[in-house]
């Protein structure tokens, strides 16, 4: 990957994790969660004027992950809930390069180099690593553990399909900005339904995180939707999750959750997938 094109994933990822801490600090994170995925459809709304239609047979990929993306947000919240984010964020964006690699051999028949399998590797090892940075999961730990597994499932899921959806067009700009479109409204409106009464006095007092939350967010997940037609999804895949190093240090500075020896070795090992991966080309 050219780059530029590695520079804008990486602040995607910076972007990413920022998000996620706002959801995981936040005194209400349901409706901030909804609130930033809500801004994303309503500038989706807006921009499908501008795109037109997706082509025929891009729909079943968006739609799918549309699909996909909710049952994520689901887990995601399950996992928040039942750990911190420094334990259930390595685990869950951790797991997703490797898984992706797989996904692509298999269906797109992206297949690494060693050297870039490699790569991929260091950094999955690195990312998961960050979870255990605190000891051994306790049998209660590892709840947390199971539901961000699954959420790394459903991320590695969303991201081939995504992968396959962008390629299949003639554009890429209508599939990213009907997913944007699409997948904030079948969480957003059960939410709505369930929390009606609390909506308004939230968005009185969050509406300007939530807003700038839900724009960087949208440019955020449109780079890598983006960088999915310029480079193999694995690579991506593994660059983008270097998010959860971001989330370690936002972790460690603002929710006061310790950094330490063994998350300085960690982000040593990320780091060195990510020059891996760039040296295999």
């Amino acid at each position: 990957m050219e780059f530029h094109l590695v520079a804008l994933v990486l602040f995607a990822a910076l972007v990413h994790a920022s998000w996620n801490a706002v959801v995981k600090s936040s005194g209400d994170r349901v409706l901030t969660f909804t609130a930033i995925h809500l801004t994303g459809t309503a500038l989706g709304t807006v921009a499908i004027f501008f795109v037109g239609l997706p082509d025929v047979h891009v729909w079943p990929y968006l739609l799918v992950s549309a699909l996909v993306h909710n049952l994520y947000y689901v887990f995601l919240l399950i996992s928040y809930k039942l750990g911190d984010l420094s334990e259930v964020y390595p685990i869950a964006r951790g797991s997703s390069p490797l898984l992706v690699a797989l996904g692509a051999m298999v269906v797109a028949g992206e297949v690494p180099t060693v050297v870039g399998f490699g790569g991929i590797a260091l950094v999955s090892v690195g990312i998961v690593s960050l979870t255990f940075a605190r000891g051994k999961p306790t049998r209660a730990g590892m709840k947390p553990l199971l539901a961000a597994f699954c959420t790394g499932v459903l991320i590695s899921s969303y991201t081939v399909l995504d992968g396959l959806g962008m390629r299949a067009g003639a554009s890429p700009w209508p599939y990213i900005v009907w997913l944007n479109f699409l997948e904030g409204i079948p969480f957003g409106l059960y939410v709505l339904a369930r929390r009606r009464t609390d909506v308004a006095p939230f968005l009185r007092a969050s509406w300007k995180p939530a807003l700038a939350g839900g724009c960087l967010t949208t440019i955020a997940y449109g780079i890598a939707l983006f960088a999915l037609t310029q480079g193999g999804m694995a690579h991506v895949s593994a660059l983008r999750e270097t998010s959860v190093l971001f989330a370690a240090v936002i972790g460690s500075l603002i929710l006061k959750e310790g950094f330490g020896a063994a998350r300085i070795i960690s982000a040593l090992i990320i780091t060195a997938g990510i020059v891996v991966l760039q040296i295999s080309g």
